[in-house]
């Protein structure tokens, strides 16, 4: 399988178009692959030959160091959506490759319900469970039936039921075990009805004109949460060097209650099932004095975005040092007033905060 399914290998490839935050160095290989077998196959020879391995689907959720990647860096362009009645619901099975709000249009425009509110998330379907991708009061740990994935250390395929992979915030077996499975399909289990989910977040139920709790129609949720996004600069846009970012830079910090109670009065807070608290870092960042578009100096590569403390910016030249530079400043200043430290929530690949 290896030698028959294995993709003509380039090298010195550019990594950084590949990615949103549009950084990084070049790979010593690269190889695009259109369907499982190749993928697994040019996987498994790199493997068998000690040559380390860096996946590449989205790149929404990647930064790459300015040096690169020393070894074959696999272009995941798997393709394919099957949908299949399942009582009352449905199993919608979905390559690893394919965008995730392409896949959200559909399924919405389809008329079916349970990920309207993870609408403009970019990156690809098989990323999603590795953070547990979530948005607005919803997680996609909420709908995903099971992972079908090749298991590097067994080479075996294996379909990994969604009680089995470990989910939390912005977490899973997956992410904790980055080197182990390679993601090949992810099953959704969603509802066909004209309902959506119940509307958990009040910034969009406020959007929606409705209640929190309540529901409304599906489209309606994807419009909203587009909306609001692209106000945030979290809609991917070529032209707009607010989007030239990975996202959510900081996992919202999850501290002690006890700790809780001595921060800041006012400052937002959510109670967890397991009695800890989540705080929003972007309302740390913004209240340790680094607003909108804040730079470590007039004119710098690197950036807060204009629309949201939240996402780190290249404002067009900017390096993987500059980003990180930035990164670190943001970090020692929010631990220095609020004694919280945040934790990126990319993907760092040979670079570090």
């Amino acid at each position: 399988m290896v030698l028959e399914n294995r993709v003509d290998v380039q090298a010195d490839v550019p990594l950084a178009p590949l990615t949103t935050m549009r950084v990084g160095g070049r790979a010593a290989r690269f190889v695009e692959v259109s369907d499982d077998a190749q993928f697994v196959a040019n996987v498994a020879d790199a493997d068998a030959r000690g040559v380390p391995v860096l996946l590449i689907a989205g790149g929404s959720n990647l930064v790459i160091g300015d040096d690169g990647f020393d070894g074959l860096a696999v272009h995941v362009r798997t393709r394919g959506i099957e949908i299949t009645p399942d009582g009352d619901d449905v199993l919608v099975r979905i390559a690893a490759g394919e965008p995730w709000d392409r896949l959200v249009a559909q399924l919405v425009a389809d008329g079916y319900s349970g990920i309207e509110t993870l609408s403009g998330i970019p990156g690809s379907v098989g990323a999603t469970p590795v953070q547990n991708v979530g948005a607005y009061g919803n997680e996609v740990a909420e709908v995903i039936a099971s992972v079908e994935v090749y298991d590097r250390t067994t080479r075996e395929y294996e379909t990994i039921a969604a009680g089995e992979c470990g989910f939390g915030y912005r977490t899973s077996v997956f992410k904790a075990n980055p080197s182990r499975w390679l993601i090949l399909a992810v099953t959704l289990r969603l509802a066909e009805r004209s309902e959506s989910v119940a509307i958990r977040y009040a910034e969009l139920a406020k959007a929606l004109g409705i209640a929190p709790g309540d529901t409304t129609k599906p489209i309606q949720v994807r419009r909203a949460v587009l909306d609001i996004r692209r106000r945030k600069g979290m809609v991917l846009d070529v032209d707009d060097h607010d989007c030239w970012s990975a996202g959510s830079f900081f996992t919202n910090p999850i501290v002690e209650s006890e700790f809780a109670q001595g921060l800041t009065p006012g400052m937002p807070v959510w109670p967890t099932d397991d009695g800890s608290v989540k705080l929003s870092a972007a309302w740390l960042i913004e209240h340790a004095g680094f607003g909108r578009g804040w730079a470590i100096a007039p004119g710098a590569n690197a950036s807060l975005s204009t629309k949201h403390t939240l996402a780190l910016t290249n404002r067009g030249g900017a390096s993987t040092r500059d980003v990180l530079d930035l990164a670190r400043v943001i970090i020692d200043g929010v631990h220095r007033e609020f004694g919280v430290t945040l934790h990126p929530e990319p993907t760092l690949i040979n670079c570090a905060v």
